[in-house]
């Protein structure tokens, strides 16, 4: 089964690193690790195989702050996100 993700970020500079099961959960993780970005929305489009359909589809965006965790909703077969 095809996973597709788009997901909005209100900076550049956001690497995608992999994704992770969390008990029924899909995590996409990203991150943005730099110093200056450009204060533009940025929108980036995963595409995944995986063998069954998660509960929810999550997006870790770890930061050199800290990190925050998105949850995605589906949208014609499509999980968006925005960072907040």
């Amino acid at each position: 089964m095809k996973i597709v993700l788009e997901v909005t970020f209100r900076m550049g500079g956001v690497s995608y690193r992999g994704h992770r099961w969390e008990e029924n959960a899909l995590v996409f993780e990203f991150e943005r690790l730099g110093d200056a970005f450009i204060q533009v929305l940025s929108t980036r489009k995963v595409e995944i195989e995986v063998r069954e359909k998660p509960e929810k589809v999550l997006i870790e965006l770890r930061t050199k702050e800290g990190g925050k965790v998105l949850e995605a909703t589906e949208r014609d077969g499509v999980y968006v996100a925005m960072e907040p």
